[in-house]
Parts: structure tokens; C-alpha cells; sequence
């Protein structure tokens, strides 16, 4: 097969022997690579042979650690812990681990929600809890108030992103707002609770007096927006609660904004002094990372790396 030949989310799957949706969550990880022709996702072979060849540990730099916070950490002073853990499951994370593990700091990384996140960040299991989680008021400073308690939290921004529904292309049902949640004829997927789309969700419910019971598709929970949004695209709901990013490298559905949303990391402010969560703000705001993480469309990196809020 010629090197340069485009090949499409379906021929790769084939290639790998797994389903298109476990190629979008690999895409998501920042675990192969992709690029985009118009609104669809393509690959070359060379990105195909790169993901093989990684699998297979054939790369001389040492990864990421993958860390499971459902278990006992290793402690600071065993070989190979790491010397900052971040949490959170948005692709730049990725990114910025890997930036930290070049500049001579091993990174952790481990992929909690925004929830779950807080709650390992005021159980000591992780150093970094990336969050977007909306109470109805404001983003993340009510949470990290209440999950992190009693303990000084600051929020350092990433960035801020559009969130709001995946429709399928030319939005058949004519959905348009929060409102049409209470429709009797919409169908939903959802994610599992302590998610920030399910957080979401279920404060728009609240605050419409619909309940939750009454929504068709409320219990079928998957498992990232990008299998999401690949659900929706196939006709299986009629929408899901997304970010725009997601949006854009899926074929057959449109995004209906409906918010900005404000995506930080909360870090305990006694831990600033700390080398390598220094290490991670200072590079939130180089030049070159921003420009690396600038390539994920419909992200505002404009306060990235800066203190957002004190808590």
C-alpha cells in the first residue's frame, strides 16, 4: 500500500481489527495520529505503522505513566513514581504530559472525570485535577469549593470551548435549545454520572422541573463524545451534550452551541512551589505549546496557564 494513500476511520479499523468508535477514542487519546479533508478524518499509513509500532513499545522515549487511582499509588520514593499526576480526559492533557516528560519530568497521567478528578485531587491520589463542571452559576470554583474542602485550591485555566448538542447533519428534529429537552418525541445519550455532561444535564433538567425519568435515552450512558457523536451521526438519538472540538472531526452530525464553558486544572496552592507543577504552568504558557494545542479547533486558549480563580 502506498505510504501516501488518505485512508478513511473505516479502512484503518479494518487494518487494526477493532470498531470505527475504538478508533475515535485512540483519536481522542492522542494515541494515533489523524488529520481532516474538509469534515472528514483521514490517515496515512505511516500513521497506521506509527500507533503499531508504539503498541508494540518499539519507540526509545519512555511514555507516559498510566496511572490507576482506583489502586494504592506508589509512594514519592519508589523507583519510576511519578513527580506530578494529571487528571482529566481532554487530549491536550495528553499533550502537555508529554511536554513535561521532555523537559526531564515524568509525568502521570490518569483518566478520571471532572468529579472524580477533585475528589483524587483532595485524597492526595493525583497533583492535578483538570475540571468544567457548570452548577447552574459559574464554572468549577463551586465544585473545587466543595470537593476539595477546607484546602486553598487554585484554578489555572486551559482554556475555554463551546459546549452544547451533537444533531445529526441537517438536525432532522429541529432541535434548538434546553427547551427541547422536554419534547416528548427527543431521544438523548448521556454519560455516567460525575461526568460534566451528565453534571450538565442534570442541572438543566433541575432547572426546567423535567425529570429524569421522563427522558427517553437518560440511562444509555457511553462511554467519550466521540462515541457519542458517532452514535448520533448513525441515528441511534437525536442528541448528545458535547464540545465543539468533537464536532468537527465527525462526519454526519452538526453542533448547536449553546455555551462557553470554562476548562481549568485546580491544583492545592500549597503545591505551586513544587518544581514540576511550576514546570506545568509555565509551559501553558510557551509560545510552542500553545501553538501545539491551537490545532484542536474551537478552543480559546486566551487565559491559558493563568491563576483563574482562588478557592
Amino acid at each position: 500500500m502506498a505510504q501516501n494513500k488518505s485512508l478513511s476511520t473505516q479502512e484503518v479499523a479494518d487494518i487494526l481489527h477493532v470498531s470505527k468508535s475504538t478508533i475515535y477514542e485512540l483519536i481522542r487519546r492522542g494515541e494515533i495520529n489523524s488529520y481532516k479533508i474538509g469534515r472528514k478524518v483521514r490517515f496515512t499509513q505511516d500513521d497506521v505503522d506509527a500507533y503499531i509500532a508504539r503498541s508494540r513499545h518499539e519507540h526509545s522515549t519512555q511514555p507516559v505513566k498510566k496511572i490507576d487511582t482506583g489502586s494504592t499509588l506508589l509512594s514519592p520514593e519508589e523507583p519510576g513514581a511519578p513527580d506530578i499526576i494529571i487528571s482529566g480526559q481532554d487530549v491536550v492533557l495528553d499533550i502537555l504530559a508529554n511536554y513535561l516528560q521532555q523537559c526531564g519530568v515524568k509525568a502521570g497521567r490518569t483518566y478520571l472525570s471532572s468529579f472524580e478528578g477533585l475528589l483524587a485531587l483532595y485524597q492526595d491520589k493525583v497533583d492535578a485535577a483538570a475540571c468544567h463542571l457548570f452548577d447552574g452559576r459559574r464554572f468549577n470554583t463551586g465544585f473545587a469549593a466543595s470537593l476539595v474542602p477546607g484546602i486553598a485550591t487554585v484554578l489555572v485555566n486551559v482554556s475555554y470551548r463551546k459546549r452544547g448538542f451533537y444533531v445529526r447533519r441537517g438536525n432532522p428534529k429541529g432541535i434548538r435549545g434546553w427547551d427541547d429537552l422536554g419534547r416528548g418525541d427527543i431521544s438523548i445519550l448521556n454519560r455516567r454520572p460525575g461526568s460534566s455532561s451528565r453534571i450538565l444535564l442534570d442541572v438543566q433538567l433541575k432547572r426546567m422541573g423535567i425529570p429524569a425519568s421522563t427522558l427517553k435515552g437518560y440511562d444509555r450512558i457511553m462511554g467519550s463524545h466521540l462515541t457519542m457523536a458517532a452514535a448520533i451521526a448513525e441515528g441511534e438519538a437525536d442528541l448528545a451534550i458535547g464540545t465543539e472540538r468533537i464536532s468537527r472531526q465527525m462526519d454526519g452530525i452538526d453542533f448547536i452551541p449553546l455555551m462557553e464553558e470554562r476548562f481549568d486544572i485546580a491544583i492545592k496552592k500549597q503545591e505551586l512551589e513544587r518544581e514540576p507543577v511550576g514546570k506545568m504552568i509555565e509551559l501553558l504558557n510557551n509560545s510552542a505549546f500553545r501553538r501545539e494545542i491551537s490545532r484542536f479547533s474551537g478552543n480559546d486558549y486566551r487565559d491559558s496557564g493563568k491563576i483563574i480563580a482562588e478557592v
